[in-house]
């Protein structure tokens, strides 16, 4: 326990220092690495060519190289914004379930892109780390949907997989949004390099825009 708190404490003080300086200070941002058969590492092209749209259009001072890191483990504390994407299974132990709460309630903000395929599990292992609350729509005049750039309509549409509009949901704690669960987008494949898609000019560049957003959204440690 004493250790889990020394964690906690200097988390607190790394994440605040971040959300405090994100334009001048440089830091890293991480894709997220579990268990349970899923693809995590899918996509491998698509948070570092975020990086470098939000460095070039945000001013953030990211650093472009993109780690994995495993979700249970002590380095998730040394990233303010954790990027998870996948087509299938993810489990989370209960050690796990345990340290991503913990660094989720010191400031750090998880996105979830679903791939398609991962949406049935995701939300049973999330229960795990949260079970007192539950993923909920965000509307439409949501900030993270107005941040540089302005999205009326909420997610835009970057694959069409079962034709169902996209939604983007959220966990709340105390009033903070600390987890974006973007379903039917697919925004990490319009992040990806053009020759792995093949998507349009128009919607790779949506993809990026809204990705700006979340990236904004999560640095700035808007409440809600």
């Amino acid at each position: 326990m004493i250790k889990h708190k020394s964690i906690l404490l200097s988390s607190l003080l790394v994440i605040f220092m971040i959300h405090t300086s994100f334009r001048s200070s440089t830091y890293q941002v991480a894709v997220l690495k579990y268990n349970g058969g899923g693809d995590w590492y899918s996509n491998p092209t698509s948070v570092p060519n975020l990086v470098k749209y939000c460095n070039a259009n945000l001013n953030t001072a990211i650093d472009e190289e993109v780690p994995y890191v495993e979700v249970g483990g002590p380095d998730l504390f040394n990233y303010p914004f954790v990027h998870m994407t996948g087509h299938g299974n993810v489990v989370f132990s209960s050690s796990e379930a345990e340290n991503l709460r913990m660094y989720l309630e010191a400031g750090g903000f998880l996105h979830i892109d679903d791939n398609y395929g991962m949406d049935p599990f995701v939300r049973i292992q999330m229960k795990k780390v949260f079970p007192e609350l539950d993923f909920v729509e965000l509307p439409f005049d949501h900030s993270i949907y107005h941040q540089k750039y302005n999205f009326p309509s909420g997610l835009p549409k970057v694959h069409e997989h079962d034709k169902k509009a996209p939604q983007g949901f959220g966990l709340i704690l105390e009033g903070r949004l600390m987890c974006y669960y973007s379903y039917e987008c697919d925004l990490g494949d319009g992040w990806e390099d053009f020759e792995v898609h093949k998507d349009s000019e128009e919607t790779r560049t949506k993809a990026l825009q809204m990705g700006a957003n979340i990236m904004q959204y999560a640095l700035n440690g808007e409440k809600d």
